[in-house]
């Protein structure tokens, strides 16, 4: 329990360092293109997991969701950035 609550509060520092202002507005667009990148793999790769999971028995389920992840993260790179 102790290790979980310290793996939280850790993420939590680290997510509200990140979201942080950046000292010059070249910087923060940087941020908030590095930002809406991964947010777009990342929202990309739920999608296609989920739909790849829809396909497939067994092992074959598996690998499909893993395709489908991958596919779908790429692509939500591809969109987004």
């Amino acid at each position: 329990m102790k290790r979980f609550l310290a793996v939280i509060t850790l993420g939590g520092v680290g997510l509200l360092t990140a979201c942080g202002p950046a000292p010059t507005p070249q910087q923060q667009a940087a941020r908030q293109h590095e930002i809406a990148c991964l947010g777009g793999t990342l929202g990309g790769a739920l999608i296609g997991g989920a739909i790849g999971n829809q396909f497939g028995g067994g092992s074959g389920k598996d690998i499909l969701t893993a395709a489908g992840a991958l596919a779908g993260g790429v692509e939500g790179q591809r969109f987004a950035c």
